[in-house]
């Protein structure tokens, strides 16, 4: 009996690894319409799927400012960010995030929303994955498609015509920065008439576009 259990799971483990292959190549050259995020949403979903080509560069530009400024330059991972993190959870201090836009696409793609070392463990995975079968270039057009931008609204393009009544092919920086400081908490912050925190974070984010620009730190996504 044990032998037949460890034969039945190790072929259900063979199965998964198989699907999972299948999908990150699928999604290699496939637009993904629908995420569990957008299936589980409660609100009215509106997404808009725009190749990166019809995406203004001060949106890409802007995500690396906020996000992940070493994009170009990682394997999916942010090592530093990631023990930063872990330090100030030991000491009891507010965590910064150390998520990459590589696990946030993972994420946002091929699993759902929340934490635990499972889904983590997942996350990893396919972050791997996804770093290996796909370009850089794949990886910001996915995610620049699929991030929630506001209630109910996933990617930038539906996001830019929410906010400012047109297409996210003709975004200023200021506005592609106002989008960028929604991400963390798209169902709290708005990008029209923002305040607080969310204004002053805009503004950071807009005043690092041009360290972006001249340090090639989006480069790898227009080779």
């Amino acid at each position: 009996m044990p032998t037949r259990i460890a034969f039945w799971t190790a072929k259900i483990i063979v199965i998964l690894i198989a699907l999972s292959l299948v999908l990150v190549l699928l999604f290699r050259f496939v637009p993904v319409t629908y995420t569990a995020t957008m299936l589980l949403d409660e609100n009215p979903v509106t997404r808009d799927w725009e190749p990166l080509s019809r995406i203004d560069r001060n949106m890409v530009s802007a995500v690396i400012a906020a996000e992940d400024g070493k994009f170009c330059s990682h394997s999916g991972f942010d090592v530093e960010a990631i023990e930063q993190a872990w330090e100030e959870r030991q000491e009891g201090r507010r965590q910064r995030g150390a998520s990459t836009i590589s696990q946030q696409t993972a994420k946002n793609v091929f699993l759902w929303q929340g934490g635990g070392w499972f889904r983590k463990g997942l996350e990893a995975y396919f972050t791997f994955l996804i770093e290996k079968l796909w370009s850089k270039r794949r990886i910001m057009e996915v995610y620049l498609n699929v991030a929630e931008t506001g209630i109910g609204t996933y990617g930038v393009e539906s996001g830019a015509q929410r906010y400012f009544g047109h297409s996210a092919a003709r975004l200023s920086r200021d506005e592609a920065s106002r989008i960028a400081a929604v991400l963390p908490s798209p169902k709290t912050r708005e990008a029209v008439n923002p305040g607080g925190f969310t204004a002053r974070y805009g503004n950071t984010i807009e005043a690092r576009i041009a360290s972006v620009r001249r340090d090639g730190l989006d480069a790898c996504v227009y080779e």
